[in-house]
């Protein structure tokens, strides 16, 4: 039975990492988002809504690099480390974690406590970019580049985190992709995933792609689905980390994940890269907790 048919209750996770990104900005994000009204909204659904507070994160002016093509790596795996015991309770609990980034790095954690719970799942990965980057084809060496490939075990040994299981993920499906690079593309000829770029979204609709999506990682242990913000076109999102224009318009990106909610399929969400900093009055903030009702059952019309 799906968590929309049971009103399964809501496990809201901090995880203000910004240790993944390019600028700073994004450690902000949890706050934003809890301030635009965010338990309200869930509550207004009728779900129990339990804030099980932020994980500990380093900053970067006291935390060694590391490797520079996997920037902070270490402190990374620990912050993520403590986002999957949080997920992984939650889930124990028999509650829907919500986990509010920070940058996409913390998929790494979502991803692994979702995997001790349940074994290694499926992923709706909506978001411009591939974020299955390693270290030797990062261009930038940012792990935000980095989780997806991290998730499948496809990073190097280097993101190995024990007692979190790695591979996490067995199956993908990134939809609204925009920007990949060449090292991405070619571990994707490698994995188990299905790309709906933006061209493909604006030649089937985003109902049809994100049907096939569903329908193709339908059966995995569990679904998870990492929205990060930049998916949205920054005309209607501009706080986030590595804004791309010619993103998902306002309403697309509620579709999508309408069609989540009505699936019945969707174990946990997070919404990652809302950097206030370069925000309106908050306004990608508000966008985030409208989005995360969608996911959870609301309906705009």
């Amino acid at each position: 039975m799906s968590s929309l048919e049971t009103g399964q209750p809501v496990a809201v996770i901090g995880a203000g990492l910004d240790l993944g990104a390019g600028r700073r900005g994004v450690d902000m994000g949890p706050s934003a988002i809890r301030y635009a009204g965010l338990q309200e909204r869930i509550e207004g659904l009728g779900r129990v809504c339990v804030d099980r507070g932020d994980v500990l994160v380093a900053g970067p002016e006291v935390t060694e690099v590391g490797d520079p093509r996997a920037r902070y790596l270490e402190a990374i795996k620990a912050s993520c480390g403590r986002v999957a015991e949080l997920v992984q309770a939650a889930r124990e609990a028999g509650q829907l974690p919500l986990v509010l980034g920070g940058d996409h790095s913390i998929a790494i954690g979502t991803l692994a406590g979702m995997a001790g719970a349940h074994g290694p799942g499926g992923v709706l990965w909506i978001d411009a970019h591939g974020d299955l980057n390693r270290p030797e084809t990062s261009p930038t060496g940012n792990v935000h580049g980095m989780p997806l490939a991290a998730a499948f075990g496809a990073a190097g040994g280097g993101f190995g985190s024990s007692p979190w299981p790695m591979p996490s993920v067995e199956r993908a499906a990134l939809v609204g992709v925009r920007s990949l690079d060449e090292g991405e593309r070619d571990l994707i000829a490698q994995l188990d995933v299905r790309i709906f770029t933006m061209t493909e979204l604006d030649r089937l609709g985003v109902e049809r792609a994100l049907r096939e999506a569903l329908a193709f990682l339908g059966g995995c242990s569990f679904l998870h689905v990492s929205f990060d913000l930049d998916a949205v076109d920054p005309m209607f999102a501009p706080g986030v980390g590595t804004p791309v224009r010619g993103g998902l318009s306002y309403r697309e990106a509620h579709l999508a994940l309408e069609l989540v909610a009505e699936s019945g399929q969707l174990d946990s969400l997070e919404l990652v890269e809302l950097n206030p900093i370069l925000d309106r009055a908050n306004e990608t903030g508000q966008l985030a907790v409208e989005l995360a009702a969608s996911a959870l059952g609301a309906r705009i019309l």
